[in-house]
This record gives structure tokens, sequence and C-alpha cells, in this order.
């Protein structure tokens, strides 16, 4: 039974020479897979060298962050494709406007809710562009533990703060006395 599938994998042509095999210590003879990681295989990494935990130095690809595709259809125009990403550029670039105009409290607080919009953005949606970096926890703790911090650092900030913490006033008392 064949199918007509194209092969991805490269032919003799592309693939580069590989050096030639070192003997095995003799402690290490009859290793199964030492040739190949199963894991960088599928990745479309080459051969390494038998025996060697380094990886190849030539890679065929790497793998996309998950959620990584686009956020729209293929044939949409750029921004459409990019929308989780520009919208929370949009707040970040707001919110240094605002900064920038000496209305720092709300400023620093809409930076930080704009990280806090990125989190939810990656926690909901299958796709969001390039808003996604890494894995998607990854991204996910990231985002959400810069965000709480700049919005609680904006909350406090002096004069007249809005949030106020006294554990840190004992704190900040205790280390200067």
């Amino acid at each position: 039974m064949s199918t007509d599938v194209p092969d991805d994998r490269p032919t003799a042509e592309q693939t580069p020479e590989a050096p030639e095999p070192r003997p095995e210590p003799a402690g290490g003879a009859g290793r199964a897979g030492a040739g190949v990681r199963t894991g960088v295989a599928k990745l479309g990494w080459t051969r390494r060298e038998p025996g060697s935990r380094r990886f190849p130095r030539i890679t065929r690809s790497i793998a996309r962050p998950e959620g990584g595709g686009r956020a729209a259809a293929g044939d949409a125009p750029a921004p459409a494709r990019q929308w989780p990403m520009l919208l929370v550029l949009s707040l970040v670039g707001l919110g240094l406007i605002l900064t920038a105009l000496d209305v720092t409290r709300v400023g620093t607080l809409l930076v930080g809710v704009a990280l806090l919009v990125g989190a939810g953005l990656r926690w909901w949606l299958p796709s969001v562009g390039m808003l996604a970096v890494r894995s998607r926890f990854t991204d996910l703790v990231t985002y959400t533990v810069l965000g709480v911090v700049i919005v609680v650092l904006a909350l406090m900030q002096q004069p007249d703060p809005w949030l106020e913490l006294p554990f840190l006033d004992r704190t900040l008392h205790f280390t200067v006395d």
C-alpha cells in the first residue's frame, strides 16, 4: 500500500557529510540509539557523533511555541493576523505616552494591565501569533507575574498611594534604622 505523500527527508545531496565514526569506549559498546536522540530527531536535527551528548551543529528546523500560529487566516492582512500582539503593544504604548505626559500612575497602571491582558489572551485563545514566545505555561507565568508586580507598584506610587501595605512600611523602617 503506497501513498502519494511527499517525503520531507533530505536527499543525499542535501545531507552534510557525517563525520567518521569514532570507536566506542569499552564500557559503552552496544548502546541502543547512540547515533540519534529520539526527541531531537523529531525536530529535524541531523545526526550527531556517536557517543556524544552535544546537539549537532546544523539544525533543520526549530519547533514553534505552542499557540504560535497566526491569530487569523493566512489571507488576512498582517495587522489582522497579529491582533493580540498589536492590542498589547497599543496598550503599552498608550501607557508610556501617559507616563511621558506626567500621568505616571495611570500610565504605569496601564502597562501592567496590558501584560495581564496578554496573559488572558494567551490563556483563552488557541493561536495568539507573535504573543506566543515560549510554552503556554511559561508565557502565562511571565506575563501574569510581571503584570501583577507593575500594577501593585503603580498603586503604591507616592505621593498619596492608592494602596498601602503596612508590612512594607515596617520592613523599610527596620532596614533603614
